[in-house]
């Protein structure tokens, strides 16, 4: 998913007021340093999902016959590959993993 800084910077607006309401969360540093950390931690995470994107899309494409974007073999390929990239990454559990550490 591709944001640009300023939907970024609004949405670590938004994430740090839900955390200065929170009675659960008490601030170390100041509100803006923490912002800000939302903002470099949505960027980097960002990057990497472009980047898992990158690579399922070369590992569909390296494949033998040609599969069409947009196909339903596509779009299976893709979400595998993609989620695949993302757990390689530490970024997403996989459904499986997901399942067994929920928390009631």
């Amino acid at each position: 998913m591709r944001l640009s800084r300023e939907k970024i910077v609004r949405i670590s607006h938004q994430i740090t007021d839900v955390l200065v309401a929170s009675d659960d969360v008490e601030f170390v540093d100041d509100r803006d340093t923490i912002r800000q950390q939302i903002v470099l931690i949505l960027t980097a995470t960002l990057r990497e999902e472009e980047k898992a994107d990158v690579e399922a899309r070369k590992r569909i494409s390296s494949q033998k016959k040609e599969i069409l974007e947009g196909s339903e073999e596509w779009d299976v390929l893709y979400r595998k590959y993609y989620s695949d990239e993302l757990r390689r990454m530490g970024i997403a559990a996989a459904p499986e993993e997901r399942q067994h550490h929920h928390r009631p």
